[in-house]
């Protein structure tokens, strides 16, 4: 019964031998409980999304076995690549608006672990015995329920770990094979891309615990010479917090007037340039307010993949400054593009 906690992964360096390999899917953890009629789908925190994803309701009463409950990925693809932005637009509170996105950007389900099936539960068995179960009950399955590829062979992973990503994939899990199921432990290991980029840090927030650096703004500049808000770095130790306000008040600016993000505060601004504070269905009553600073300082952050070329999927990580590099040059030029790689390819497998 719902809600269970999905068992989780810890990153390392390097994929680790002798295990089960997938790739690592970008969209919503969700645990798929179905009961006959009764459907239910379960966030990695235990809440549900059910009323979010209703072709998915459809798709498990028709594609999985009559009481089962399966851990699996929640992902929309669009034009052979999966993407996030799209997922998130699902998250809404009116019925109607939920609806038509399904119509109009449906979700597929990637399953990838089997937790029970009819009144037998699985979470004590090891994972080869679960895969097993889980591919012998999938055999045919139609999309929009897919079945996760999966390889013990560890040059097909490094093969996926190069090619997943040109369809918006972010790296591969390694899963010991004799693992049981254990919620919300890290008993599996995740590997992901990881990049740099020079980026311009424009801003920052506050810490909630006081007057520190909660998290620095970032940008990076376009094409025709606007700064675009595309992330931030955030993960510092409570000291390095305290000694980045100090270090940055000489950029501080008195008033947001005259700053590249200064309409941060319109909504209708957002829907023509990255800002940071942008409306969020995430942030609800979260104080979005930010310092800004005069656009100076050029950082090199560490990052997994951009979404849509446009920002930083993930929170990017401080490396160090560059004081050998002017904020103009810090450009989308830079990033590196992966080879395209057509989503379809991975889900036919």
């Amino acid at each position: 019964m719902p809600p269970v906690l999905p068992m989780l992964a810890k990153s390392v360096a390097a994929i680790p031998a002798g295990m089960q390999y997938e790739a690592k899917w970008d969209g919503f953890r969700a645990i798929v409980f179905r009961d006959g009629d009764e459907v239910e789908l379960g966030s990695r925190t235990g809440k549900p999304l059910t009323r979010y994803f209703p072709e998915l309701v459809t798709a498990v009463r028709e594609r999985l076995p009559e009481r089962c409950v399966v851990d699996g990925e929640i992902v929309i693809a669009r034009e052979g690549r999966l993407d996030f932005d799209a997922l998130t637009e699902r998250i809404h509170p009116a019925d109607s608006r939920v609806r038509m996105l399904a119509e109009r950007t449906p979700a597929s389900l990637v399953a990838f672990d089997l937790l029970a099936l009819g009144d037998e539960s699985l979470m004590d068995a090891p994972l080869t015995d679960r895969r097993e179960r889980l591919t012998g009950e999938l055999a045919g399955v139609r999309a929009p329920v897919h079945l996760a590829p999966a390889t013990t062979d560890i040059e097909v992973a490094r093969q996926w770990f190069e090619e997943y990503e040109g369809a918006g994939l972010d790296g591969v899990i390694a899963k010991p094979l004799t693992v049981r199921y254990r919620p919300d432990e890290r008993a599996m290991f995740k590997i992901k891309h990881e990049r740099t980029a020079d980026v311009v840090v424009a801003g920052y927030r506050f810490h909630k615990s006081g007057p520190v650096v909660g998290s620095l703004l970032l940008g990076l500049y376009d094409d025709r010479g606007t700064l675009q808000h595309v992330g931030v770095s955030a993960a510092f130790p409570m000291k390095r917090r305290a000694e980045l306000v100090a270090e940055l008040e000489p950029l501080r600016m008195d008033d947001v007037a005259g700053h590249p993000w200064a309409a941060w505060s319109e909504e209708a601004a957002h829907e023509t340039a990255r800002l940071p504070g942008a409306p969020s269905r995430w942030s609800g009553r979260k104080d979005l307010s930010w310092v800004p600073l005069r656009p100076e300082r050029v950082a090199e952050v560490a990052y997994d993949h951009m979404e849509n070329g446009q920002r930083f999927r993930h929170t990017a990580r401080f490396r160090r400054w560059r004081p050998d590099r002017t904020p103009e040059s810090c450009t989308y030029a830079q990033l590196q593009e992966p080879v395209r790689y057509d989503l379809a390819e991975i889900l036919g497998a």
